[in-house]
């Protein structure tokens, strides 16, 4: 069954922020920071009977937790200094606890995956005067990782996926990881790279919380047509993050944000391959743009946003 699921952002998770949302439509919350659940700022890692209660207090009010973020492994790990096996061990544990408080999706993010060097940020005015963030490449040449700095990368996740994925195996947790944003060449996880996971890792537990906006920034809509197929039928999509964009890496050298209806992408269709292909998971909202009058929270864009997913999800089973 497609659900909707929605950012907490740090929110604080007050009674009423969780009955909008699940007034608006959403069922399901996405911890995108590594150090949201209780007990992670005090030890390292989660607490299981802090994260149970939480996740009892957020069914009692029509909404569940659906991912969840394992702790940053930094730099440090991926160096291998001082600390790296402490970082190691704070994810395992804590891929343990939320896998004895059946969450269903844990996210493994590693520093390195991402070149934001070769970016220019901005935020770019679109119909109506609503903002949203826009990346175009650098002209002026920059330093990226050599192969052997890649290489080592790349040993250093298998490592800490080696110590992982028996875990998720164990308490049947799905370990999610996501393609590099932005997803410029020879990022880890920008392509090519992306798939070697599965390859290297090819658990049922493994696999992607797929954004549709990062790999459409990679190559388009046919890029996201053709991955959705492939992952899609192995199974390997546990989640989606939908966002909009016009342009792409490849076909511009950059591209704009977008809301869901304003881009290059038709949702419809790419909802509709995602169900073709087995897909039932939750559909989360990315990368809400800022509209005129909207609150720090975001409140009005993402009553827009639920609803468009709604109204998708609608039309498609109707």
């Amino acid at each position: 069954m497609l659900r909707v699921s929605i950012f907490s952002h740090n929110t604080e998770l007050t009674d009423t922020f969780i009955r909008q949302r699940v007034a608006l439509g959403a069922d399901a919350i996405d911890f995108g920071g590594d150090s949201e659940m209780p007990g992670v700022a005090e030890q390292g890692y989660p607490d299981l009977a802090g994260v149970k209660a939480l996740r009892r207090r957020l069914r009692g009010l029509g909404m569940d937790i659906n991912r969840v973020t394992l702790p940053n492994l930094t730099d440090e790990f991926v160096e291998g200094r001082v600390g790296a096996e402490d970082e190691l061990e704070n994810v395992a544990k804590a891929l343990q606890v939320f896998g004895e408080a059946r969450i269903p999706i844990a996210r493994q993010r590693v520093e390195g995956d991402v070149f934001r060097q070769m970016m220019r940020r901005e935020q770019t005015v679109h119909r109506g005067g609503y903002l949203a963030r826009a990346e175009t490449l650098v002209r002026e040449p920059v330093d990226i990782p050599s192969p052997a700095q890649l290489q080592k990368w790349w040993d250093r996740f298998c490592y800490a996926m080696e110590r992982l994925v028996p875990i998720a195996e164990e308490y049947d947790i799905k370990l999610a990881v996501h393609p590099s944003d932005t997803p410029n060449i020879d990022t880890p996880f920008g392509g090519i790279g992306f798939h070697r996971i599965i390859d290297a890792f090819p658990s049922a537990n493994v696999g992607y919380v797929y954004c549709i906006g990062t790999r459409a920034e990679a190559g388009g809509s046919s890029l996201v047509m053709d991955e959705i197929n492939n992952y899609g039928r192995k199974g390997k999509i546990f989640m989606v993050h939908m966002r909009n964009v016009r342009g792409s890496l490849a076909t511009s050298g950059g591209y704009e944000e977008t809301l869901l209806d304003d881009g290059d992408l038709n949702m419809m269709k790419i909802l509709r391959e995602l169900v073709k292909v087995g897909f039932s998971g939750c559909i989360n909202p990315d990368h809400i743009p800022t509209i005129p009058g909207d609150n720090a929270r975001k409140d009005i864009g993402w009553g827009y946003s639920i609803g468009y997913v709604k109204a998708l999800i609608t039309a498609l089973v109707a």
